[in-house]
């Protein structure tokens, strides 16, 4: 096992440890090591594995993105918002294929999404309306980017769209679902899509 290997699987011990133990646990220092080293673990993994740079940066911001929604508190929040937006501006530059369009059909239904946030998430936002939005606006340009990548880049495609599906995941779980068994659902779930997306960008993007 190589050095990207081993912290690839290192991530995954600790992202295990965190579905099985703190999904849906309060904030702790615990929660917030296990959290973020998983992802950090990719990150570190993404430099062992000669991955492009701006997929190890989206990998850093990720975890810092990790280390702040961990936490209690609208600045933090609005903060983890922030890095996540910068880390999916950094996938979408790496996956962009200058030249190339996204899949008709992928794109509308990518589209209808986006903009249907407007009648189910924007009105339970409150005054996280318009930072909301903007996610939303950088996550979608993120995927859309991600479907112009040619087959042999099947996994990170794959990713993307795992890590847009977590994203889904934790609109409905922090803006639209009430306590319930719906909502104990959506909390291992959404960080097992994010979690798995992640990696799959890495290796979907890593050197041969």
């Amino acid at each position: 096992m190589d050095p990207a290997q081993a912290l690839t699987a290192l991530g995954g011990v600790l992202a295990v440890l965190y579905g099985a133990r703190f999904a849906g646990a309060v904030p702790s220092a615990a929660k917030s090591a296990v959290k973020t080293g998983s992802v950090a673990a990719l990150a570190l993994g993404a430099v062992a594995a000669g991955a492009p740079g701006l997929i190890a940066l989206g990998l850093v911001l990720g975890a810092l993105g990790d280390l702040f929604l961990s936490r209690p508190g609208t600045r933090v929040f609005l903060a983890g918002m922030a890095a996540f937006a910068a880390g999916h501006l950094a996938y979408a530059a790496e996956f962009l294929v200058p030249g190339a369009w996204p899949p008709l059909l992928p794109t509308v239904a990518l589209l209808v999404l986006a903009l249907s946030t407007e009648a189910w998430l924007a009105p339970r936002t409150g005054a996280l309306r318009w930072p909301v939005r903007g996610y939303v606006a950088v996550i979608t340009l993120m995927a859309l980017a991600a479907l112009t990548l040619p087959e042999g880049r099947g996994l990170a495609r794959a990713g993307a769209l795992l890590f847009l599906l977590s994203d889904l995941l934790l609109a409905l779980e922090l803006f639209v679902l009430t306590e319930g068994r719906a909502k104990r659902i959506a909390v291992p779930g959404l960080w097992a899509a994010y979690w798995t997306g992640q990696a799959l960008i890495l290796w979907g993007t890593a050197p041969p």
